[in-house]
């Protein structure tokens, strides 16, 4: 008979990630379980517990995990075109599963603290796509060197994000992608 050897230290952690991304994915936040998670990755819950004080906070990093891929920042060699991939990409991503499972989380996370580190996550990880791109702008021309703020580089994201919120779609028009560029995004990065 062969025996197992013991998983310890990142193998340990990605197993438990795997697991815990995969019930996020098939049962959502509200049936994930710190017993089900252990059980899937074939560990205890005390590996759990030194790692993560929660579900929740185990949940965030999991999403992190599910979503840890690099993507690289397009270079259309305009800021209208980078602003739309970048916003098409995010509409694309928030229609999939994986989108399912932010949305799930952010709804169902009820710790202010963990849900602040959850919009906090999100938001930088996408912050820095969007400053590049407006680098790349103010490098060309096309953008104020005062639009290289994390506020005003992530106007569009904000609005699209408004648009899921309030339209209640599973998907945003890309007319709308359109007009959030056109109509908020470039007037507002340009020289005035």
């Amino acid at each position: 008979m062969e025996r197992k050897t013991r998983r310890r230290g990142a193998d340990l952690e990605e197993a438990i990630l795997d697991a815990a991304a995969a019930e996020l994915t098939e049962h959502g936040y509200a049936a994930l379980t710190m017993d089900k998670v252990a059980k899937r990755a074939g560990t205890n819950k005390n590996a759990l517990y030194r790692r993560w004080p929660n579900r929740a906070a185990l949940a965030i990093a999991a999403y992190k995990h599910l979503v840890s891929a690099e993507t690289p920042v397009p270079d259309t060699g305009e800021l209208r075109g980078d602003a739309l991939e970048l916003l098409r990409r995010a509409n694309s991503y928030w229609s999939s599963p994986q989108g399912a499972v932010l949305r799930d989380l952010m709804g169902s996370i009820g710790l202010p603290e963990l849900l602040a580190q959850a919009r906090d996550e999100v938001a930088d990880a996408g912050s820095a796509w969007w400053l590049t791109v407006v680098q790349r702008a103010v490098a060309r021309g096309e953008a104020r060197p005062e639009a290289l703020r994390p506020r005003v580089a992530t106007v569009p994201i904000a609005l699209l994000r408004n648009e899921f919120l309030t339209s209640g779609t599973p998907t945003v028009p890309d007319r709308v992608l359109v007009e959030i560029v056109d109509e908020v995004y470039l007037p507002l990065v340009r020289d005035r």
